[in-house]
């Protein structure tokens, strides 16, 4: 979502800015809009550009019609597994393209891609329960995973160097895009009792896109010095992705002790996980990313800290707008955007920041933005209303608050990343920065289906059970910004 799904856009994005300003200096040559969105580079850019509209509108189709989907098929209870796993296969196929890649070239990775993901649209639209619809869900992540990354991947390949700043700005700007598009989608398939043609028509387009990747993209991967080569930690990403299901599968219950072994079995996994990443030569992430003093770690901690406080309010939003203030599906997938149109803002007025006063300003500004959100959010959405204009709109602030604190410390918390690691490890902070963020969204979105089921969702249910459960969901939450306004004004960020 821009969130977990659209936060995943953004860092994208600021990366985009980021190597923007590091590769204009050895560009050759100026380059224009022009020069990509024409002759043979306009198809490949529309290629590259539409395999991430695909992968972002899914996520919000999916967010604005799952309320609509447990009414028909049930598994309330699992309602934040839809993306736990799409997120955690999100993972595995980002960490997994490389050697895509490597292996099928351009033509034949995207190609399959889509034809995965398409696979997987057809599961959920086909799904006659809530486990093989999650099941969909997560073979649409791991192709929507391959999408994601290959698009930054092979715009060094398929374009001319020149190209490569407005290429990586044309990708990124996708994620605005699905934004508009994903809640309108989503919404009127919903609206119209027709959440299973949301899916049809979603992997209608992704065999579209297939097709046209495999009349587009070179069959071979050009000699550009880039391509990521070498071995996969593949132990370390099948502990973080354990670790995440872990919770998930603690969460699918409101009893307490199935709660607290999930969360037990999780940090026991967590903990294996940084000591076979301390002893692995293949890392995961850079050094020092487990020390706690480290300037490194506070990064990645804060982020993580921002990416949990967004999830918290995507994955739930819609339904409890539904169900406690009255809205439309159409209604309440937009209004669940706005942390992801709030983000993008953000992001813009904080890019051109310069003065490391400033960047310090924007950075504190992100969890303090993310508290006074979160806090207007425990208030205002567990009391129910009639949904009018008044009850809205300070709801509508509150969400809008939090996207926009974290869109102001995103693009200088990645700049950090990338300074604060040898140059050696560039590559791989790059790298890191959307596995740190998929894996808070996943966490995020499994702890707070967690909190949402033991707060009442299930049991008693119905609008005094998702009340409570707005409440604790929230309440708890609240925590993540709080601690980040530590992390920001304690740690050498």
């Amino acid at each position: 979502m821009k969130n977990q799904h659209a936060p995943v856009g953004d860092v994208q994005g600021a990366q985009a800015e980021l190597s923007e300003s590091q590769e204009q200096n050895s560009i050759p040559k100026k380059s224009e809009w022009g020069d990509l969105l024409s002759g043979a580079n306009a198809m490949r850019a529309l290629v590259l550009a539409g395999g991430v509209v695909l992968h972002a509108v899914n996520v919000y189709i999916a967010t604005t019609i799952l309320p609509t989907v447990v009414q028909d098929i049930g598994g309330l209870g699992l309602y934040a597994w839809n993306t736990t796993l799409f997120v955690v296969a999100s993972i595995l196929g980002s960490a997994l393209s490389p050697k895509l890649l490597e292996v099928t070239g351009p033509k034949g990775s995207y190609g399959l891609a889509a034809f995965i993901f398409a696979v997987g649209a057809v599961i959920c639209a086909a799904a006659p329960s809530m486990s093989i619809l999650l099941f969909g869900r997560f073979v649409q992540g791991i192709g929507g995973g391959f999408l994601f990354a290959l698009a930054y991947a092979m715009i060094r390949i398929v374009f001319d160097e020149p190209l490569w700043p407005r290429a990586m700005a044309l990708v990124s700007a996708m994620w605005g895009v699905a934004t508009l598009l994903g809640p309108a989608v989503g919404g009127v398939f919903a609206q119209w009792g027709m959440w299973r043609a949301a899916f049809w028509s979603v992997a209608l387009i992704a065999i579209v896109f297939a097709v046209l990747a495999s009349g587009v993209l070179p069959k071979r991967e050009r000699q550009t010095g880039v391509a990521a080569k070498g071995a996969i930690p593949l132990v370390q990403l099948t502990l973080l992705t354990l670790s995440v299901l872990a919770i998930s599968a603690g969460s699918a219950s409101s009893e307490l002790i199935q709660n607290v072994l999930g969360l037990v079995l999780a940090l026991v996994l967590a903990v294996v996980l940084i000591a076979v990443e301390r002893r692995s030569h293949n890392k995961l992430l850079p050094s020092g990313a487990f020390q706690f003093r480290s300037a490194i770690a506070a990064l990645y901690a804060l982020m993580s800290l921002l990416v949990l406080t967004v999830t918290s309010g995507e994955v739930f939003a819609p339904l409890f707008l539904q169900v406690l203030h009255q809205q439309s599906p159409l209604i309440a997938g937009y209004l669940a955007a706005l942390m992801g149109a709030g983000w993008t803002v953000g992001a813009i007025i904080s890019s051109g920041l310069l003065s490391d006063s400033a960047i310090k300003r924007a950075i504190l500004a992100g969890p303090v933005l993310g508290l006074l959100g979160m806090v207007g959010l425990v208030i205002l959405v567990p009391t129910s209303s009639s949904g009018l204009w008044f009850d809205l709109v300070p709801i509508c602030l509150a969400l809008a608050m939090i996207g926009l604190g974290v869109g102001l410390a995103w693009p200088h918390l990645l700049t950090r990343v990338l300074k604060s690691v040898v140059p050696e490890e560039q590559e791989l902070a790059g790298a890191s920065i959307t596995t740190i963020q998929l894996f808070a969204t996943a966490a995020g979105a499994a702890l707070a289906g967690m909190i949402a089921n033991a707060g009442g969702l299930i049991d008693p249910g119905g609008v005094e059970g998702t009340s409570r459960a707005a409440y604790y969901l929230f309440g708890c939450f609240l925590l993540a910004p709080l601690v980040g306004i530590i992390v920001a004004r304690n740690c050498r960020v």
